[in-house]
């Protein structure tokens, strides 16, 4: 079989992973910008519904409004809770959803907002993003670590059947959060810091933790985190091969990050209003460019040509989340 059939024929009987989106978490996002993802062939998208920079209330609101748009719009969107609704979803050829929230900021101090967040379809949240919060250290931030706080919340997830995520959490908090979930914990979207040095991606040290966990590195197809100012495939493809040299293919995934093209100027305005978050050294001026979805066969078939076997792709695009998902989501 030639090697674009053999890509062609994974995205025919994959379901095809992303796991985070990148655009705005705001009420205003025009949705049906998601005809991207559905239109490259993937099938599972997690979006995001909010971050830390944003008060709680955004966050409540936009997923409020995520939701009810995507409910209006049954013919080719669906929310998922379940990897049977994934396949389900792939087989009616709608894009499967359930949503991520970047940070504790979101929980409002109060641990009954995890099972509330739940119930309303998200299925992964993240510790801190970049700065510090109630939960844990951030990557861009002095290191605090785990807090009792941050602790509760994991046996929280791990209750209900969440994805704990650590991807833009300080090295510290990664590693206990790692150590002390009783689940499989993921990087949703990140890059290790051996191919590029920026301060968000993350050591061979946090890569091999979370494989012990049982859990999943998800590249992801930033340019600020690729490194080279490149977004193409077989940038991807370097940062993915890395990652399965390290850890083994069943621990890689894809998490992508990608935004609306109308919305990259406005994220990039965020970014320098807001150096707190963001540090002038880590994010000096100049537009972020993103690898995108679109890209995905190209990247499957990038993985074949330099050898890869079809079973490691397959894990790689999709698989692996399909995998543990059906292990963790309840």
């Amino acid at each position: 079989m030639s090697i674009p059939s053999a890509a062609r024929a994974i995205f025919d009987s994959e379901i095809i992973w992303d796991a985070h989106s990148g655009f705005m978490p705001d009420p205003a996002a025009d949705l049906n910008n998601l005809r991207i993802w559905r239109d490259a062939g993937i099938n599972y998208l997690s979006v995001d519904v909010g971050f830390d920079l944003l008060p709680w209330e955004q966050t409540v609101r936009t997923l409020a409004n995520f939701r009810h748009w995507i409910l209006s719009n049954p013919d080719h969107y669906t929310l998922v809770s379940s990897v049977a609704e994934i396949r389900q979803a792939k087989r009616e050829g709608k894009l499967a959803i359930t949503f991520d929230i970047e940070g504790m900021n979101a929980l409002d101090g109060r641990i009954e907002m995890v099972e509330f967040y739940h119930l309303l379809g998200v299925r992964q949240m993240l510790f801190a993003y970049n700065r510090n919060n109630l939960a844990g250290g951030g990557c861009h931030d002095v290191e605090t670590g785990l807090t009792a706080f941050g602790r509760q919340v994991i046996d929280e997830m791990n209750r209900l059947g969440m994805f704990v995520d650590v991807t833009h959490t300080g090295y510290r908090t990664s590693m206990e959060v790692m150590d002390y979930s009783n689940r499989p914990v993921i990087f949703s979207h990140s890059n290790p810091k051996a191919l590029c040095g920026h301060g968000r991606n993350i050591t061979d040290e946090q890569i091999k933790a979370c494989a012990r966990t049982g859990g999943i590195v998800a590249m992801v197809g930033l340019n600020r985190f690729l490194g080279d100012g490149r977004t193409d495939s077989e940038k991807l493809a370097d940062h993915i091969e890395y990652l399965v040299d390290l850890i083994g293919p069943r621990h890689v995934g894809i998490g992508l990050d990608y935004a609306f093209p109308v919305d990259v100027k406005g994220i990039d305005r965020i970014i320098s209003d807001n150096p707190q978050f963001w540090p002038t050294n880590e994010y000096p001026e100049g537009a972020t460019t993103y690898a995108a979805p679109g890209q995905m066969r190209e990247l499957a078939e990038v993985l074949l040509r330099r050898g890869r076997s079809e079973t490691a792709v397959r894990d790689v695009m999709g698989g692996n989340f399909m995998r543990l998902a059906g292990e963790i989501w309840q």
